[in-house]
């Protein structure tokens, strides 16, 4: 089981706009979804808690990290990105685009391409150069949405891009919810874009019992995640009225 976390609202508002900036300069750069959230992850669930950690401890002196401000943050996100798409694609973000972008959007400073350059070896550093493979929430998805499309008509209602949705959701939360299970998370990802997305009268496919065999997830973890999601969807009480 997870447990949620409170940190401070300042904290918390921070990471959130920068996670929001992520997802939009991802938009504006048109990269793949396996790019967009191996970037979400390398960032929101690996760089920004070390960061946060090691300024604690007051470890990091490099200038782009002292202090921590919103632009500065911002450039990092655009480092996730160019991070991922060198993962994952044979031609990876040119340092040209970023910039450009970076130039539009990020109104507080102006940051060179060499600023670029040693944004890129902090962040690796923050992460102690170790990248591993961080995209299995996604890729369990997206195998679960074309089984479940295979084996249910009802899945022809089923839209990919509200799963992604909720997704860009479960990155914006600041809570111990990203540590869980890939698998579990997946299943509830897909069983929530299933009840947001699908028509009520069409809920005749049992698809919490699809996902709980296929990923073999604990039921009840999986329904926490689920109400967890619901809950920022439509609010604490629509979703204890719907589940009771």
């Amino acid at each position: 089981m997870w447990i949620e976390r409170s940190p401070s609202p300042s904290r918390r508002a921070r990471r959130r706009q920068a996670v929001g900036f992520l997802i939009e300069a991802a938009q504006q750069l048109e990269v793949s979804p396996m790019v967009k959230y191996t970037a979400l992850y390398l960032f929101a669930c690996r760089f920004w808690p070390s960061l946060i950690r090691s300024g604690e401890a007051n470890i990091i002196r490099h200038w782009l990290l002292q202090p921590i401000e919103e632009s500065n943050l911002q450039l990092f996100a655009l480092i996730s990105l160019w991070i991922s798409s060198k993962i994952h694609n044979s031609r990876p973000l040119m340092l040209k685009s970023l910039k450009s972008l970076a130039d539009h959007v990020i109104r507080d400073q102006h940051f060179t391409r060499r600023d670029f350059s040693e944004a890129e070896v902090t962040f690796l550093q923050v992460l102690n150069f170790e990248i591993g493979n961080a995209n299995n929430v996604f890729m369990c998805l997206e195998e679960l949405y074309f089984q479940f499309r295979e084996v249910a008509k009802v899945g022809e209602h089923l839209n990919f891009e509200a799963c992604l949705d909720v997704m860009d959701l479960l990155y914006e939360e600041d809570t111990s919810i990203l540590h869980c299970s890939p698998c579990s998370l997946a299943a509830a990802v897909l069983v929530a874009s299933y009840l947001i997305t699908v028509p009520k009268q069409r809920w005749e496919f049992p698809i919490l019992s699809w996902v709980k065999f296929l990923t073999a997830c604990e039921e009840e973890e999986i329904m926490e995640l689920i109400k967890y999601l619901l809950k920022h969807v439509f609010g604490p009480v629509l979703v204890e009225r719907g589940t009771s």
